[in-house]
């Protein structure tokens, strides 16, 4: 077998009304290369999350290897694992399901590639439990997706070139906790203020139409209980609109905040940091395009 480069990129999920089914794929990639070995398990890392993910069996990229190997009933006897991450951990932007989709792809082209792409988006939903980015980083540009009897069903979606301002505050906020604030029930009017938001916001990104986005990214399923979660996240979304974002919305479960903008992208990031500076948080600005390839191998 030889060595496989896998290239996986960052993802913002729920982008306003979409909660767990919209989701968009963002140029900002980890590199992990795969190498068979003839015994024994190598894990090494370096950039994002170098000091705290761990280097075993229990390697978020390893265990969801093992899930293919397994599919396949083939694997090597050893393996070397190399991920040059620089998607940030717990931001907000698919560090988990990069590490899914990642190990998942690189088992596969271990292998060489008896599964599709399709076929790996389902293995990696029974993980997740939702598509909204795994969809994305799988097969880049823009998705939406659902389960539903244990089927998956997606569609990917061509955007125009856009650039996109994400914001990361030094806070940190667990999936878990950020799930475990919201309610168990949600008023009809929310459910029906989001539903009707959700084609205006796939048409909006379609169209690069900001004044569109302005009024279709909004929410009341998860970023009024979310919000209070992280400080200063209602001023620096104040902050960047009022230095001209359309639309900023909680990336995923946050704690990163993504504005769109056709313009002032930069003036929009120090906008938002100020504001989280003024809440007593750093923080770290990207200006990302959005990624229209997903996930693809090199054999190296």
């Amino acid at each position: 077998m030889n060595s496989v480069k896998i290239i996986v990129p960052a993802t913002t999920a729920n982008l306003g009304p979409g909660f767990d089914s919209i989701g968009m794929a963002l140029a900002l990639y980890n590199e992990i290369t795969f190498t068979p070995l003839a015994s024994g398990l190598e894990i090494d890392i370096c950039g994002e999350g170098a000091s705290q993910l761990p280097r075993d069996a229990s390697n978020l990229v390893y265990e969801a290897a093992q899930v293919v190997f397994n599919r396949l009933g083939n694997a090597p006897a050893g393996l070397c694992i190399q991920a040059n991450n620089a998607i940030p951990v717990g931001s907000g932007l698919g560090s988990s399901s990069a590490a899914i989709i990642g190990g998942m792809a690189g088992a596969n082209a271990l292998l060489g590639s008896p599964l599709d792409k399709l076929q790996l988006l389902e293995l990696a939903a029974e993980i997740e439990g939702h598509t909204d980015n795994i969809a994305p980083a799988l097969f880049g540009r823009l998705t939406m997706g659902l389960i539903t009897d244990g089927q998956v069903f997606f569609e990917r979606l061509d955007v125009p070139p856009l650039t996109v301002v994400v914001v990361l505050p030094d806070f940190h906020i667990l999936t878990s906790e950020a799930r475990a604030a919201l309610p168990d029930v949600i008023p009809y009017g929310d459910a029906v203020y989001n539903i009707g938001r959700i084609p205006f916001v796939l048409r909006a990104l379609q169209n690069a139409d900001y004044n569109m986005m302005s009024y279709a990214m909004r929410d009341r399923l998860h970023e009024p209980y979310r919000f209070p979660l992280i400080p200063g996240m209602d001023a620096a979304t104040a902050a960047a609109r009022n230095a001209g974002a359309a639309a900023v919305v909680l990336s995923g479960a946050g704690p990163s905040l993504i504005a769109f903008a056709p313009d002032n992208h930069q003036q929009i990031a120090n906008a938002a940091s100020a504001a989280f500076a003024a809440a007593g948080f750093a923080s770290r600005t990207f200006i990302l395009g959005v990624d229209t390839e997903g996930t693809r191998s090199i054999v190296i």
